[in-house]
């Protein structure tokens, strides 16, 4: 059954996050996801706070730029949030806006290269593996962690461009699209994560997270239309109207391919706790039934 969640936005000062987080485990819903966008909200620090102040909620952090972080240390706070609270992190890692990465003096030359590279250290490193690596980006010698997760933890991709979807496959455990994404893109994208795994041999699960741009109440159509345009999105992504149509939406992203979908308001939603309770009170039911 696909899961279903809702995305902090980090447009909303942090201190908000407390109540939303709550509010989104007495709702009923499965996961929140926050975000480390340059230059508003830490994701690990949000993720660990809304960890802390709930009891069930699964968190998502979507994503963690590569070339602001060295390996080691997103495998020691993604090992700590495991240790602390057991299955109910979810950490993906991507490329990061270019002209983000710019600003803080950390693009990459190559991105693909730099992100394979940090998915294979972080996947050998929260194994409890000690590595030696000398790539062209990551760099690393004797390094192991002394708190590994005691169980496997699944480390997810954000990926857009064929290259760095099968790439995914390849070497990551999971891959997260965005809202930009539509149902005929969730079955493109699956194709080409299957296309990397078949080059890679694997063979295990391998688990899709899209999320949903949504809206609902008045302006919902122009909020949707602003925020696709916004980020080039395919036809057919997105959602404006009453739950029924959020619903529809939800199921057609399931029927293509997606795990889970983590319903995200728009950057101007006038009411985000409103927006939860919607999602919570009225989506889920009509997905559920």
């Amino acid at each position: 059954m696909t899961s279903l969640g809702v995305v902090f936005r980090p447009q909303l000062p942090p201190e908000r996050l407390r109540g939303y987080a709550r509010l989104a485990e007495e709702a009923g819903l499965e996961e929140l996801w926050v975000w480390e966008d340059c230059f508003l909200e830490g994701g690990v620090s949000a993720a660990a706070a809304a960890l802390a102040w709930t009891e069930r909620l699964r968190v998502g952090i979507g994503l963690l730029p590569v070339p602001l972080r060295n390996v080691a240390v997103t495998a020691m706070e993604t090992a700590a949030l495991h240790r602390m609270f057991p299955g109910r992190a979810s950490v993906v890692v991507g490329h990061g806006v270019q002209d983000w990465m710019g600003q803080a003096g950390a693009r990459a030359a190559s991105p693909l290269t730099l992100l394979g590279e940090h998915l294979d250290a972080l996947r050998a490193l929260l194994r409890g593996e000690r590595l030696t690596v000398r790539g062209r980006y990551v760099t690393l010698d004797g390094v192991a962690l002394d708190w590994p997760p005691p169980r496997p933890v699944p480390v997810f991709a954000g990926a857009t461009g064929p290259r760095t979807l099968r790439l995914s496959g390849a070497r990551a455990d999971g891959t997260l699209l965005t809202c930009a994404t539509s149902p005929d893109g969730v079955r493109r994208a699956r194709r080409l994560i299957e296309e990397g795994r078949a080059e890679a041999g694997r063979t295990e699960p391998h688990k899709v997270v899209v999320y949903l741009l949504a809206a609902t109440g008045t302006g919902a159509a122009e909020r949707v239309r602003a925020g696709l345009a916004a980020e080039r999105a395919q036809p057919g992504a997105g959602v404006a109207g009453d739950a029924a149509a959020v619903a529809d939406a939800v199921r057609r992203l399931a029927g293509a391919g997606a795990d889970t979908v983590v319903l995200q308001p728009t950057a101007d939603e006038p009411d985000p706790e409103g927006f939860v309770r919607f999602v919570a009170e009225q989506v889920v039911p009509l997905v559920r039934g």
